[in-house]
């Protein structure tokens, strides 16, 4: 704790350091001004300005490395003309302006990113593991396999993501913001990065820690912390058309009056400080407000094309359902017993860490069946279970067989009502089946409705599941068109064709669905319930089972990108101004230092205000109510 509050210190004096460094040589020119020491001032502020000189330099060789001329040559300029013309103290200010907004700047980093680092402190390193023997071994959280049974501690991080083996009490508010404790019960999925905030309990561990949720979030954190480029691809465009009307301005103003001086002045006020720092500072502070509300977004680009996205692509499973089954009936062959039914497929189902299996259990467990241990339990994935209890041999899954009339039936209107059928046989004799079915997320609608209040126009739900199940859904929800059947190659290609109209969202939690995030303007996993390999080419990640905080990052986009043109725009009015007055004369280039160090100044503060504004999308959760993705349906 103590080498990080050190590492804390010395960040903090490294961001302030260059701001003292050039104050000190400016107050000392200013004190040897007024004790009528001018030779003196004038050799320190000359000195100010040239020192920053060289580092202006070294921003517009790299800029031209990267064959890009931006509006750091504005200020390179104003440097190198206060020093031939002898304006020295308007030189020292340009550099103090410089210096003041980079450390404004680095003030405004290091509170957006301080959510990210706690991500990445938090990263569990050590676990136990239960052995067979009943011991309990301390291991390293990377020689967790699948499978293995864990034991959480109180105050303990879940290491990684796996089935609760007991019933649990977590403290999700460090990923999620909710402050209220979680109730789980036995069976349900937890994802990694959660703490305990009751009593010890088992785990069963359903991925290894590098395939498990935390991973990934820490991962696109790590990213999101290091990538800093994208975030002034606003200020590129200003300056696109703000730099040649500078040097145009200042030329005319030498050529018609023919003194330099002006074309100095003109130069001086020029200087933009708030291309260069207001906007990155807006969209780093956005970056962490995102942060702060569970959706971790991988770089200011991505935010700022979040925020002016008008076509929204959602998957269905995992993204408008919730991805975790429920029971929606037991039907059975005539004369058969559904509990007896249920009993027995719940007792096979026990040992597969099949999503549905885990619903059949739930179900069991929820009505207080006596479940036993099955014997000679065997899976084949795609197909189900196998296994002997009591004495009977029951298989549960796929039935592969032809299916007596009761049972062609009971598929028929299971698909009409848009229920998954799962068979269930005992001693080779198909006995019945368990109908199960993917609920909307009660914050579905509300979402959309939200999604389409922050600017988008176009809601489109993808899906490879049947027509008549998502039209349904399509309708509980409101979106504006339904694509059907759709595999993960047409989801693609529709996410290109939608892109060629408009900037472009894509939702999704799936494997199948990692093509279409790669190839949307913003591809957003749900890391909470999806799979690594979404996450990973994710340009944001919902680390929270959540999907009103969608909508709040889409918000927080918005606003942040609104207060980046504001500041920008309104900075650059007032150096537009100001320059028009040094061009005919009215401003001296010290007194335009001065002034426009003000104008940076307040627009970077101005800029800050992205950092705040109160919490997106609180009008929707109701104070005590419980939040979507609590409950049963988080956690999957």
């Amino acid at each position: 704790m103590g080498g990080g509050s050190t590492a804390g210190r010395w960040r903090r004096w490294r961001d302030f350091a260059p701001l003292a460094a050039l104050t000190v040589p400016v107050l000392a020119g200013a004190g040897l001004w007024f004790a009528d020491r001018r030779g003196a001032a004038s050799g320190c502020w000359a000195a100010t300005a040239s020192v920053t000189l060289l580092v202006t330099l070294r921003w517009l060789v790299q800029s031209l490395r990267r064959r890009r001329i931006g509006v750091d040559v504005i200020a390179t300029l104003a440097l190198i003309t206060s020093l031939l013309v002898g304006e020295y103290l308007a030189g020292a200010v340009v550099a103090l302006m410089l210096a003041t907004g980079h450390t404004l700047e680095s003030y405004a980093q290091g509170r957006a990113t301080r959510d990210l680092h706690e991500l990445l402190t938090r990263a569990p390193r050590r676990a136990r593991r239960r052995c067979p023997d009943g011991e309990v071994q301390d291991v390293d959280v990377n020689d967790i396999r699948e499978g293995d049974r864990l034991l959480v501690g109180p105050g303990e991080v879940v290491p990684v993501d796996g089935f609760a083996e007991d019933a649990a009490t977590l403290d999700e508010s460090a990923v999620t913001g909710e402050s209220q404790a979680v109730e789980r019960r036995a069976g349900d999925r937890l994802a990694s990065g959660v703490v305990n905030a009751g009593a010890a309990f088992g785990l069963r561990a359903a991925a290894v820690a590098a395939e498990s949720t935390y991973a990934g979030i820490v991962r696109l954190a790590e990213e999101a912390n290091a990538e800093k480029a994208p975030m002034v691809r606003l200020a590129d465009r200003y300056s696109a058309a703000f730099v040649p009307f500078t040097l145009a301005l200042a030329g005319i103003a030498w050529a018609v009056s023919g003194q330099f001086v002006r074309a100095v002045a003109v130069l001086v006020v020029a200087t933009p400080c708030p291309l260069l720092l207001a906007t990155p500072i807006a969209i780093v502070a956005g970056l962490s407000r995102a942060a702060r509300r569970g959706v971790l977004i991988r770089n200011g680009g991505s935010l700022e094309l979040l925020g002016r996205a008008r076509t929204l692509l959602l998957d269905k499973t995992g993204t408008l359902t919730t991805g975790r089954p429920e029971t929606a009936g037991v039907v059975t062959a005539p004369g058969g017993d559904g509990d007896e039914l249920l009993r027995v497929a719940a007792s096979v189902e026990q040992l597969s860490s099949h999503v549905l299996a885990a619903a059949v259990v739930r179900e069991a467990k929820d009505r207080d069946m006596r479940l036993v241990v099955p014997a000679e339990v065997t899976e084949e994935p795609g197909q189900g279970v196998c296994g002997r209890v009591d004495g009977r041999l029951v298989r549960v899954g796929q039935h592969g067989g032809e299916l007596p009339d009761w049972a062609v039936r009971a598929r028929r209107q299971a698909e009409a009502d848009g229920l998954s059928t799962v068979w269930v046989s005992l001693d080779d004799v198909l006995a019945g089946a368990v109908l199960l079915r993917d609920p909307v997320r009660p914050d579905a609608a509300d979402t959309v409705r939200r999604l389409r209040q922050a600017g988008f126009y176009r809601l489109i739900m993808v899906t490879g599941d049947r027509p008549e199940v998502a039209e349904r859904v399509a309708r509980a929800v409101g979106v504006d068109d339904v694509v059907p059947r759709c595999s993960p190659q047409e989801k693609v290609a529709r996410v290109r064709t939608e892109s060629e109209q408009a900037a472009t969202v894509m939702v999704g939690d799936g494997i199948n669905d990692a093509p279409a995030l790669a190839t949307a303007g913003v591809g957003v996993a749900l890391g909470a319930t999806g799979a690594t390999a979404s996450a990973d080419v994710a340009d944001a990640v919902l680390s929270v089972d959540r999907l009103d905080r969608l909508a709040d990052a889409v918000e927080i986009a918005r606003r942040s990108r609104a207060i980046a043109v504001q500041s920008a725009g309104a900075g650059m009015g007032m150096a537009v101004a100001a320059m028009v007055a040094a061009a005919f004369g009215l401003l001296p280039p010290v007194a335009g230092a001065f002034l426009q160090e003000g104008i940076d100044v307040a627009v970077i503060l101005n800029a800050l205000r992205a950092l705040g504004g109160g919490t997106p999308g609180r009008a929707s959760s109701a104070d005590g109510a419980e939040p979507a993705g609590g409950g049963t349906s988080c956690g999957t």
